[in-house]
């Protein structure tokens, strides 16, 4: 059979026309393609570097050399130069704190009376604490509808109250009740800086039950709690750390102190209790007990100090501890000199020589804080 009698398509089939390319086979290495490649993407103008002129190049130069040149007399200036941050010591860097003040918070007695201290005996300790508070004008004189009113117990030991260590729950409910519904305080703040831990002893001294029983509101001390304190006068807390968040926006202050010995000042009373709002190192003024203390008196003047003397630990203060130490007093005082509240409670509850009485008194009266001779200012009610 000749090339012109094979069927039609048998050519096609045997040989693929080399004129007709074949999409399903690739060319070749190094074979040019019919079709002209992608076009590269433009460079978007603002990716050009601009050339840099001699004279911004220049002023930038000037630029670096003036902050260098200032950053060197910043720091190697003298310290006493203009805006010089020289230390050669490390005491500029030290953080400085704003002190604080504290207001006065006490209120004039009521005209034509002359007792600064009021004692009531006989009956509950709410009853007594009436007594008191009437024998001095009673508390709605001092406390007006709407006052923010602290409270400071003391709460320094994780002790059961029977132990006359610590102020007495009972008494700190009827105060707080009195503030609240007689008196219609906006609010009744009761807080301390106990040396042992804090929430152990609102809890075991029954000053945290007693208080949010009667409406009060307990404030326990943290970090963040304390502030630079300003005591004009002062010989050893002129600045000194001070349990201030309680005191914010406060109107009035009532120290509730218990009656007990002390092994190093002879006596804890009304002028003592305020050493629990101190913070920092607070331990050191035990060197020198009476100065502290002296300095107490300046530092808060309260509206009222009441002594508690339900419960009075005669010997082992301040801690206690032995039951037998605890006699039971039948008295509670209120006052607005503490001074003087003091001098009575120390011969007559305590049962101390007055011709010894406690360095701190003699110094705490050279302070302007009141008078021991209290003879005609004591208003008994039994």
């Amino acid at each position: 059979m000749n090339e012109s009698e094979k069927p039609a398509g048998s050519q096609g089939a045997d040989k693929p026309d080399p004129a007709v390319p074949d999409p399903a086979v690739p060319d070749p290495p190094g074979t040019e393609s019919s079709e002209p490649p992608p076009a590269k993407p433009i460079q978007h103008p603002d990716y050009e570097k601009d050339p840099m002129e001699r004279r911004k190049f220049l002023g930038r130069i000037g630029a670096a050399a003036g902050i260098l040149g200032a950053a060197g007399y910043l720091a190697l200036a003298p310290k006493d130069w203009p805006l010089s941050l020289r230390d050669t010591t490390g005491l500029r860097s030290k953080p400085h704190f704003t002190p604080v003040s504290l207001n006065d918070f006490r209120v004039p007695k009521p005209i034509q009376q002359t007792a600064d201290v009021g004692i009531g005996r006989g009956g509950t300790p709410d009853q007594m604490l009436r007594k008191a508070l009437d024998a001095v004008g009673g508390l709605k004189h001092y406390i007006q509808p709407g006052d923010i009113v602290v409270v400071k117990p003391n709460v320094a030991f994780d002790r059961s109250p029977a132990l006359g260590a610590t102020s007495q729950p009972a008494l700190l409910e009827a105060l707080i009740n009195m503030l609240l519904v007689d008196c219609r305080a906006q609010e009744v703040r009761v807080c301390d800086n106990p040396i042992e831990s804090p929430a152990d002893c609102f809890m075991k001294t029954g000053i945290r039950k007693a208080a949010e029983k009667a409406g009060g509101r307990i404030y326990l001390p943290d970090s963040n709690a304390f502030k630079l304190l300003a005591t004009p006068g002062a010989t050893l807390i002129q600045e000194w750390w001070f349990f201030h968040r309680p005191f914010t926006n406060v109107d009035k202050v009532i120290g509730v102190a218990p009656v007990k010995d002390h092994n190093l000042c002879y006596a804890s009373m009304g002028i003592k209790n305020w050493y629990g709002l101190l913070g920092g190192r607070r331990s050191q003024f035990h060197q020198d007990i009476h100065e502290i203390v002296s300095d107490l008196s300046i530092m808060i003047r309260p509206t009222l100090t009441i002594l508690d003397g339900t419960k009075i630990l005669m010997e082992n203060g301040p801690t206690g501890g032995d039951p037998s130490n605890v006699v039971d007093g039948d008295v509670v005082m209120a006052s607005l000199d503490p001074v003087a509240q003091d001098a009575w409670a120390f011969e007559h509850l305590l049962k101390r020589d007055p011709d010894q009485l406690p360095e701190y008194l003699h110094k705490s009266e050279a302070k302007g804080s009141g008078k021991i001779d209290y003879r005609g200012r004591i208003k008994e009610i039994l």
